[in-house]
C-alpha cells in the first residue's frame, strides 16, 4: 500500500493555475470542460472552466450555501448542481478560491465559450455570466447521442469551430495561427496520452491507483491541456505510477474485489468513498469519467476535423448502444466484479442507470450491479447510512 506522491506535484501545479487567474493583466476565456480550450490557448487566452469551479464547490461542501441563492433567482434545484452552485457562489460574492487562493472572485472573462457535447445547460450556463460581464459568447451545437459520428457531423461541428475564430481574434487583439494552434494540440494529444497510460495502471492487481485519486489527479488534464505543465504533470505521475506495478504495490491492501465506477463523483463525499471500499478490500479502478479527457482521435495535421471528432466521440455524447459496448469493454480490461452505477440526482446526462443499462449489462456480462442514489454537489439527495448498507451488502454479495 503507498500514497501517491505525487500529489505534492499536483497541488503546486494547480494552485499555480488557480492564483494566475487572478492576474487581470492576462486575457481570460471562459470554457466548458469538453469544449475548444486548444483552439482558445492558440490565441494566448488563459482558459477557466466553470465546471472546475462547480467540483471546487462539491468538494469543499460549500455548494449547500449557494445552491438555495440561485433557486431564488429561479434555477431550480433539480437542473446540474454545478450550475446552479457556481451561480449562487456568483451571486454571493463568496467562493473558495477567495480563501485558497487570494483570488478577488471568478475571473473576468473576455469571451466566454461552450460544447453542448455534454448537456444544454452548459449553455443556458454561460448566456448567464456573458450577460453579467457583457461579454461575447459563442458555443457549438454539438449532434447528440449517436451510434455512429458520420463525415457530415465531423464537417457540422468544424465549420462551428471555424465560425468561433473572428469572435476570439477581436477578444484577443491576435489572428489567428494555424501553426500555434497545431502545436498546442500537439501538446494536449501528448498529456491526453500519458493520463491515459496513467488510468490503464490500474489494470493491474493490484491497482496502484483508484477512481477516486484520479477524479483529483484529473485536474491538469482538464484546465492545463494544451500546456507543457500538463504534459509534464503526468510524465511524473505515470512514472511513479509504473514504478508501483513494478513493485506490486496496491493503492489499497489486500485488494480482493474490483469494482467499476459508472457516473459523476459524490464531490463532497470523495473520502468517505474511498475510506468504506478500501475498508472492505475493495479497489474501485475504473470509470468513464476519469476517461472522458482522453482524446486518442488528436492529430495536429488535421487540428480542427480532428477536435471535432474527438470533442463529439466522448462517452456522454453517445448512444446506449455505445455505451454498453465501453462499458462491457472496461468490465473485461480491468477485470471487474461489479459495477456501481451513481445516478446523480441533477446530472440526468451522466446517470447511465434510467434505461435499464444495469440489467443489460449484468445480463451481457455476469457482473453485479449496483445503483446508488446522490449526486454530483447537492448533498441533500444523499445519505451516508442508506448508501453504507448498499454497498457493504453489494460488497458481501460479491465476496
Amino acid at each position: 500500500m503507498h500514497k501517491i506522491e505525487s500529489a505534492k506535484l499536483l497541488k503546486e501545479v494547480m494552485t499555480n493555475y488557480f492564483v494566475g487567474m487572478g492576474d487581470e493583466s492576462k486575457k481570460i476565456a471562459w470554457c466548458t470542460s469538453v469544449g475548444p480550450a486548444e483552439l482558445l490557448r492558440s490565441f494566448g487566452f488563459e482558459v477557466y472552466f466553470p465546471e472546475n469551479h462547480g467540483a471546487l464547490l462539491g468538494t469543499t461542501r460549500t455548494s449547500g450555501d449557494y445552491i438555495p441563492v440561485a433557486s431564488k433567482l429561479g434555477y431550480s434545484s433539480d437542473i446540474c448542481s454545478y450550475l446552479t452552485s457556481d451561480i449562487g457562489s456568483y451571486l454571493s460574492k463568496d467562493t473558495p478560491m477567495m480563501k485558497h487562493y487570494g483570488l478577488k472572485g471568478v475571473p473576468k472573462p473576455s469571451v466566454l465559450v461552450y460544447n453542448t457535447n455534454q448537456c444544454r445547460e452548459v449553455q443556458d450556463w454561460l448566456m448567464f455570466f456573458a450577460k453579467e460581464f457583457n461579454a461575447p459568447i459563442v458555443g457549438v451545437q454539438s449532434p447528440r447521442h449517436l451510434d455512429e459520428v458520420k463525415k457530415e457531423d465531423i464537417e457540422n461541428v468544424t465549420a462551428q469551430f471555424k465560425s468561433m475564430l473572428p469572435v476570439f481574434e477581436k477578444a484577443s487583439g491576435i489572428k489567428f495561427d494555424i501553426d500555434k494552434f497545431r502545436e498546442t494540440l500537439k501538446l494536449s494529444k501528448e498529456a491526453t496520452f500519458l493520463w491515459k497510460r496513467s488510468l490503464e495502471t490500474a489494470k493491474n492487481i493490484p491497482a496502484p491507483i483508484s477512481f477516486f485519486d484520479s477524479t483529483i489527479h484529473m485536474g491538469p488534464i482538464v484546465v492545463l491541456r494544451g500546456t507543457e505543465i500538463a504534459k509534464h504533470y503526468y510524465e511524473v505521475l505515470l512514472n511513479e505510477l509504473e514504478g508501483h506495478v513494478k513493485q506490486s504495490s496496491g493503492i489499497i491492501e489486500n485488494e480482493k474485489t474490483r469494482i467499476y465506477w459508472e457516473g459523476m463523483p459524490i464531490w463532497g463525499k470523495l473520502r468517505y468513498m474511498s475510506e468504506l471500499f478500501a475498508k472492505h478490500n475493495a479497489a474501485v479502478v475504473a470509470s468513464t469519467y476519469c476517461n472522458s479527457w482522453i482524446f486518442d482521435d488528436f492529430d495536429e495535421n488535421k487540428p480542427f476535423e480532428s477536435t471535432a471528432l474527438a470533442y463529439s466521440t466522448i462517452f456522454i455524447n453517445r448512444s446506449e448502444k455505445v455505451k454498453q459496448k465501453v462499458m462491457e469493454n472496461l468490465i473485461n480490461e480491468y477485470k471487474i466484479n461489479g459495477v456501481v452505477f451513481h445516478d446523480s440526482k441533477t446530472c440526468f446526462n451522466n446517470s447511465n442507470s434510467r434505461f435499464g443499462m444495469p440489467q443489460r449489462l449484468k445480463e451481457k456480462t455476469g457482473v453485479e450491479t449496483l445503483v446508488i442514489e446522490g449526486d454530483l454537489c447537492d448533498l441533500r439527495f444523499f445519505s451516508e447510512a442508506q448508501t453504507t448498507t448498499k454497498i457493504e451488502a453489494f460488497i458481501e454479495q460479491m465476496n
